[in-house]
């Protein structure tokens, strides 16, 4: 999933985009409100985590400016004030919700995954797609009984395509939501990581699950369940 990290305190942006990269969500960072609401407006985030206090515009205000644009990403808000009316003021402008400095990295976590989940719709807290399971919480995945190990990108891009069963994902898509915006390294990354995930996810001598569609990009096709045959 793609997070824009909106934080003018270098420290503080620097460990949450390290801590956020680790456990595989691909991170944008903006150190103003202005820059804040460009990049979340031209870039389709999964969620924003937006510091209150910024220069420019304050986190109030970017979030107001980006409902009345229509950017509708799931916005969590950090905030070293614990004032009611802080936190009032703040859902009021369209954040989803609320955390107070200083915070456990696992809350943090906890709440991206449940704004993540819920989206534009409400979706379920465990991804299936016949006898796969992928777990966001435990970053787990499961074919059947059987667990099957996966890296951080490779989790992530199964998740991109479990949240999309049977669309149609571009390459440039799949590059916007499991890397992030300065990514510049070899332009088949997408194609290396289907390959890699195949090999992990697919049973040996049977056709894949992630199928090409040759000028087009990727899809996760039906998959059957043990009792569907």
């Amino acid at each position: 999933m793609r997070v824009l990290v909106v934080e003018d305190e270098i420290r503080t942006a620097a460990l949450l985009q390290r801590g956020l990269r680790e456990e595989g969500y691909a991170v944008d960072v903006a150190a103003n409100g202005p820059d804040a609401v460009w990049q979340a407006v031209e870039n389709p985030y999964d969620a924003i985590v937006l510091d209150v206090m910024l220069p420019g515009l304050d986190g109030f205000e970017v979030c107001r400016r980006l409902r009345v644009q229509d950017c509708w990403a799931p916005v969590l808000m950090l905030t070293a004030r614990d004032a009611v009316s802080d936190r009032v003021h703040g859902l009021d402008a369209g954040a989803d919700d609320y955390l107070t400095k200083p915070f456990s990295f696992a809350e943090l976590l906890a709440r991206l995954r449940a704004l993540v989940r819920r989206g534009a719709n409400e979706r379920p807290t465990l991804l299936t797609a016949g006898d796969l399971r992928l777990d966001p919480s435990s970053r787990r995945v499961w074919r059947g009984e059987t667990e099957r190990p996966l890296s951080a990108k490779e989790f992530a891009l199964l998740e991109l395509f479990m949240r999309h069963p049977g669309d149609v994902l571009t390459r440039t898509t799949i590059l916007e939501h499991v890397w992030d915006y300065a990514y510049d390294g070899a332009s088949n990354v997408v194609d290396q990581y289907v390959a890699y995930l195949r090999r992990k996810i697919d049973e040996p001598g049977a056709e894949s699950h992630l199928e090409t569609v040759r000028g087009a990009g990727y899809r996760l096709r039906p998959l059957n369940s043990p009792e569907g045959g």
